[in-house]
Protein backbone atom coordinates (compact mmCIF):
# COMPACT_ATOMS: atom_id res chain seq x y z
CA UNK A 1 0.00 0.00 0.00
CA UNK A 2 1.43 3.38 -1.00
CA UNK A 3 1.36 6.17 1.60
CA UNK A 4 0.83 9.67 0.21
CA UNK A 5 2.83 12.21 2.18
CA UNK A 6 0.96 15.42 2.98
CA UNK A 7 2.58 18.69 1.91
CA UNK A 8 4.24 19.72 5.17
CA UNK A 9 3.60 23.40 4.48
CA UNK A 10 -0.05 22.70 5.29
CA UNK A 11 0.95 21.74 8.83
CA UNK A 12 3.24 24.63 9.49
CA UNK A 13 2.28 27.60 11.64
CA UNK A 14 3.72 30.16 13.99
CA UNK A 15 1.78 28.89 16.99
CA UNK A 16 0.57 25.50 18.29
CA UNK A 17 -3.01 26.62 17.62
CA UNK A 18 -2.21 27.32 13.97
CA UNK A 19 -0.54 23.93 13.56
CA UNK A 20 -3.53 22.24 15.19
CA UNK A 21 -5.87 23.98 12.74
CA UNK A 22 -3.63 22.90 9.85
CA UNK A 23 -3.89 19.28 11.02
CA UNK A 24 -7.66 19.65 11.29
CA UNK A 25 -7.77 20.81 7.67
CA UNK A 26 -6.01 17.62 6.61
CA UNK A 27 -8.41 15.50 8.65
CA UNK A 28 -11.45 17.35 7.27
CA UNK A 29 -10.41 16.24 3.78
CA UNK A 30 -10.53 12.53 4.67
CA UNK A 31 -13.45 10.27 3.79
CA UNK A 32 -12.39 7.29 5.91
CA UNK A 33 -11.25 6.44 9.43
CA UNK A 34 -7.57 6.89 10.29
CA UNK A 35 -5.12 5.83 12.98
CA UNK A 36 -2.34 7.63 14.78
CA UNK A 37 0.24 5.65 12.82
CA UNK A 38 -1.38 6.39 9.46
CA UNK A 39 -1.26 10.11 10.24
CA UNK A 40 2.39 9.83 11.29
CA UNK A 41 3.14 8.13 7.96
CA UNK A 42 1.19 10.77 6.03
CA UNK A 43 2.47 13.91 7.72
CA UNK A 44 5.93 12.91 8.93
CA UNK A 45 5.26 14.53 12.31
CA UNK A 46 6.84 12.89 15.39
CA UNK A 47 4.49 10.33 16.90
CA UNK A 48 4.40 11.92 20.40
CA UNK A 49 3.62 15.33 18.89
CA UNK A 50 0.86 13.99 16.70
CA UNK A 51 -0.58 11.89 19.55
CA UNK A 52 -0.83 15.02 21.71
CA UNK A 53 -2.54 16.96 18.90
CA UNK A 54 -5.08 14.21 18.28
CA UNK A 55 -5.82 14.04 22.00
CA UNK A 56 -6.52 17.78 22.04
CA UNK A 57 -8.89 17.48 19.10
CA UNK A 58 -10.62 14.48 20.65
CA UNK A 59 -11.09 16.17 24.03
CA UNK A 60 -12.64 19.20 22.30
CA UNK A 61 -15.15 17.04 20.42
CA UNK A 62 -13.61 17.70 17.01
CA UNK A 63 -12.60 14.03 16.71
CA UNK A 64 -13.92 10.83 18.18
CA UNK A 65 -12.55 7.32 18.68
CA UNK A 66 -14.24 4.41 16.99
CA UNK A 67 -15.24 1.26 18.87
CA UNK A 68 -11.89 -0.47 18.34
CA UNK A 69 -10.10 2.35 20.18
CA UNK A 70 -7.49 2.69 17.40
CA UNK A 71 -9.32 4.50 14.65
CA UNK A 72 -10.40 8.13 14.69
CA UNK A 73 -13.25 9.83 12.83
CA UNK A 74 -14.71 13.32 12.67
CA UNK A 75 -16.48 14.31 15.89
CA UNK A 76 -19.93 15.76 16.36
CA UNK A 77 -18.57 19.23 17.14
CA UNK A 78 -16.63 19.34 13.86
CA UNK A 79 -19.72 18.26 11.91
CA UNK A 80 -21.83 20.91 13.68
CA UNK A 81 -19.18 23.51 12.82
CA UNK A 82 -19.35 22.57 9.14
CA UNK A 83 -23.15 22.59 9.13
CA UNK A 84 -23.33 25.95 10.92
CA UNK A 85 -20.81 27.48 8.54
CA UNK A 86 -22.79 26.39 5.49
CA UNK A 87 -26.11 27.46 7.03
CA UNK A 88 -24.83 30.97 7.79
CA UNK A 89 -22.77 31.52 4.65
CA UNK A 90 -25.43 33.51 2.81
CA UNK A 91 -23.09 36.47 2.19
CA UNK A 92 -20.65 34.27 0.30
CA UNK A 93 -23.54 32.60 -1.50
CA UNK A 94 -24.98 35.95 -2.59
CA UNK A 95 -21.62 37.22 -3.83
CA UNK A 96 -21.00 33.96 -5.67
CA UNK A 97 -24.37 34.33 -7.39
CA UNK A 98 -23.40 37.80 -8.60
CA UNK A 99 -20.11 36.40 -9.88
CA UNK A 100 -21.89 33.56 -11.70
CA UNK A 101 -24.30 36.00 -13.34
CA UNK A 102 -21.38 38.16 -14.48
CA UNK A 103 -19.64 35.14 -16.03
CA UNK A 104 -22.87 34.24 -17.85
CA UNK A 105 -23.09 37.81 -19.19
CA UNK A 106 -19.49 38.35 -20.33
CA UNK A 107 -18.57 34.73 -21.11
CA UNK A 108 -15.22 34.82 -19.32
CA UNK A 109 -13.84 33.81 -15.91
CA UNK A 110 -14.40 36.29 -13.09
CA UNK A 111 -13.09 36.57 -9.56
CA UNK A 112 -13.45 38.50 -6.31
CA UNK A 113 -10.25 39.67 -4.64
CA UNK A 114 -9.03 41.37 -1.49
CA UNK A 115 -5.80 42.98 -0.33
CA UNK A 116 -3.97 40.68 2.09
CA UNK A 117 -0.70 42.13 3.34
CA UNK A 118 1.27 42.93 0.21
CA UNK A 119 -0.58 40.50 -2.06
CA UNK A 120 -3.89 40.15 -3.84
CA UNK A 121 -5.90 37.24 -2.44
CA UNK A 122 -8.53 35.46 -4.57
CA UNK A 123 -11.65 35.14 -2.39
CA UNK A 124 -13.91 33.52 -4.99
CA UNK A 125 -13.84 32.62 -8.65
CA UNK A 126 -16.20 31.30 -11.31
CA UNK A 127 -14.71 29.76 -14.45
CA UNK A 128 -15.93 30.21 -17.99
CA UNK A 129 -17.15 27.15 -19.86
CA UNK A 130 -14.81 27.97 -22.75
CA UNK A 131 -12.22 25.22 -23.27
CA UNK A 132 -9.21 27.55 -23.10
CA UNK A 133 -8.89 29.24 -19.71
CA UNK A 134 -6.46 30.00 -16.90
CA UNK A 135 -7.02 28.32 -13.54
CA UNK A 136 -6.47 30.54 -10.48
CA UNK A 137 -8.43 28.96 -7.66
CA UNK A 138 -9.75 30.73 -4.53
CA UNK A 139 -6.91 31.13 -2.07
CA UNK A 140 -4.40 31.98 -4.80
CA UNK A 141 -2.19 34.99 -4.17
CA UNK A 142 -0.78 37.35 -6.79
CA UNK A 143 1.74 40.21 -6.38
CA UNK A 144 0.10 43.63 -6.34
CA UNK A 145 2.24 45.33 -8.97
CA UNK A 146 1.25 42.94 -11.77
CA UNK A 147 -2.42 42.47 -10.86
CA UNK A 148 -5.30 44.63 -12.10
CA UNK A 149 -6.95 44.49 -8.67
CA UNK A 150 -3.60 45.13 -7.01
CA UNK A 151 -3.11 48.36 -8.94
CA UNK A 152 -6.52 49.52 -7.79
CA UNK A 153 -5.70 48.77 -4.16
CA UNK A 154 -2.42 50.67 -4.57
CA UNK A 155 -4.15 53.61 -6.26
CA UNK A 156 -6.41 54.31 -3.28
CA UNK A 157 -3.50 54.42 -0.82
CA UNK A 158 -1.85 57.64 0.31
CA UNK A 159 1.52 58.12 -1.49
CA UNK A 160 3.52 57.59 1.73
CA UNK A 161 1.62 54.39 2.51
CA UNK A 162 2.12 53.10 -1.02
CA UNK A 163 5.85 53.88 -1.00
CA UNK A 164 6.28 52.17 2.36
CA UNK A 165 4.68 49.03 0.99
CA UNK A 166 6.39 48.99 -2.41
CA UNK A 167 9.83 49.77 -0.96
CA UNK A 168 9.69 46.41 0.84
CA UNK A 169 8.44 44.47 -2.19
CA UNK A 170 10.64 43.28 -5.05
CA UNK A 171 9.02 44.36 -8.31
CA UNK A 172 9.63 40.97 -9.86
CA UNK A 173 9.30 40.61 -13.60
CA UNK A 174 7.02 37.71 -14.52
CA UNK A 175 6.67 38.58 -18.22
CA UNK A 176 8.05 41.12 -20.66
CA UNK A 177 5.09 43.38 -19.79
CA UNK A 178 5.54 43.41 -16.00
CA UNK A 179 6.15 46.91 -14.66
CA UNK A 180 9.38 46.59 -12.67
CA UNK A 181 10.44 50.24 -12.75
CA UNK A 182 9.01 52.20 -9.77
CA UNK A 183 8.44 55.36 -11.81
CA UNK A 184 6.61 53.48 -14.54
CA UNK A 185 4.48 51.71 -11.95
CA UNK A 186 3.67 55.03 -10.24
CA UNK A 187 2.60 56.50 -13.60
CA UNK A 188 0.36 53.48 -14.20
CA UNK A 189 -1.17 53.84 -10.73
CA UNK A 190 -1.95 57.51 -11.43
CA UNK A 191 -3.74 56.46 -14.64
CA UNK A 192 -5.69 53.83 -12.72
CA UNK A 193 -6.70 56.42 -10.12
CA UNK A 194 -8.08 58.73 -12.82
CA UNK A 195 -9.99 56.14 -14.82
CA UNK A 196 -11.31 53.98 -11.96
CA UNK A 197 -10.39 50.64 -13.51
CA UNK A 198 -7.17 48.77 -14.19
CA UNK A 199 -5.68 46.30 -16.65
CA UNK A 200 -3.29 43.42 -16.23
CA UNK A 201 -2.10 43.13 -19.83
CA UNK A 202 -0.04 39.89 -19.75
CA UNK A 203 1.86 41.27 -16.75
CA UNK A 204 1.55 38.23 -14.48
CA UNK A 205 0.92 35.34 -16.89
CA UNK A 206 1.74 35.35 -20.61
CA UNK A 207 -1.43 35.30 -22.67
CA UNK A 208 -3.73 36.52 -19.87
CA UNK A 209 -5.57 39.85 -19.95
CA UNK A 210 -7.55 41.14 -16.98
CA UNK A 211 -9.71 44.17 -16.26
CA UNK A 212 -10.77 45.02 -12.70
CA UNK A 213 -12.77 47.53 -10.66
CA UNK A 214 -13.34 47.96 -6.92
CA UNK A 215 -16.65 47.44 -5.18
CA UNK A 216 -17.44 51.01 -4.07
CA UNK A 217 -17.28 51.79 -0.36
CA UNK A 218 -18.70 55.19 0.64
CA UNK A 219 -17.13 54.84 4.09
CA UNK A 220 -13.56 54.80 2.78
CA UNK A 221 -11.09 52.59 0.87
CA UNK A 222 -12.50 49.41 -0.60
CA UNK A 223 -10.95 46.00 0.04
CA UNK A 224 -13.06 44.16 -2.53
CA UNK A 225 -11.99 43.89 -6.14
CA UNK A 226 -13.90 42.34 -9.03
CA UNK A 227 -12.16 41.24 -12.21
CA UNK A 228 -12.69 39.58 -15.58
CA UNK A 229 -9.86 37.41 -16.92
CA UNK A 230 -9.49 35.94 -20.38
CA UNK A 231 -6.87 34.68 -22.85
CA UNK A 232 -5.62 37.44 -25.16
CA UNK A 233 -6.73 35.43 -28.18
CA UNK A 234 -10.34 36.05 -27.08
CA UNK A 235 -10.04 39.33 -25.17
CA UNK A 236 -8.47 42.61 -26.27
CA UNK A 237 -8.43 45.85 -24.30
CA UNK A 238 -11.31 47.16 -26.41
CA UNK A 239 -13.39 44.06 -25.75
CA UNK A 240 -12.56 44.30 -22.05
CA UNK A 241 -13.73 47.92 -21.99
CA UNK A 242 -16.99 46.83 -23.63
CA UNK A 243 -17.48 44.54 -20.60
CA UNK A 244 -16.78 47.38 -18.14
CA UNK A 245 -20.45 48.40 -17.59
CA UNK A 246 -21.38 44.82 -16.66
CA UNK A 247 -18.35 44.63 -14.37
CA UNK A 248 -19.30 47.89 -12.66
CA UNK A 249 -22.91 46.75 -12.15
CA UNK A 250 -21.66 43.55 -10.55
CA UNK A 251 -19.30 45.56 -8.33
CA UNK A 252 -22.22 47.71 -7.15
CA UNK A 253 -24.19 44.54 -6.33
CA UNK A 254 -21.23 43.14 -4.38
CA UNK A 255 -20.89 46.44 -2.50
CA UNK A 256 -24.59 46.30 -1.51
CA UNK A 257 -24.15 42.75 -0.21
CA UNK A 258 -21.08 43.80 1.77
CA UNK A 259 -22.91 46.75 3.35
CA UNK A 260 -25.93 44.65 4.29
CA UNK A 261 -23.64 42.10 5.94
CA UNK A 262 -22.22 44.69 8.35
CA UNK A 263 -23.64 44.59 11.87
CA UNK A 264 -26.11 47.33 12.74
CA UNK A 265 -24.46 50.20 14.62
CA UNK A 266 -27.23 50.14 17.21
CA UNK A 267 -26.52 46.45 17.83
CA UNK A 268 -22.83 47.22 18.25
CA UNK A 269 -23.55 50.02 20.72
CA UNK A 270 -25.82 47.74 22.74
CA UNK A 271 -23.20 44.97 22.78
CA UNK A 272 -20.53 47.40 24.04
CA UNK A 273 -22.60 48.63 26.99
Amino acid sequence: MTTHRTDMSRLEGDTPAQRLLALLEVIAGKDQFFTLQSMVDETGLPKPTLHRMLQQLESSGMLQREADGRHYSKGSRLRRLAETLLLNDTVQGARHAVLTELVDEVGESCNITALSGGEVLYLDRVETSAPLRFYLHPGSRVPMHCSASGKLFLAQMAPAQRRRLLDQMPLQGFTHNTLTDPEALEAEIETVRRQGYAFDDEEFLPGLLCIAVLAPNPEGPSNTGLAIQAPVMRMTRDKALACLPALQRAAEAIATINREALPDTADLASANR
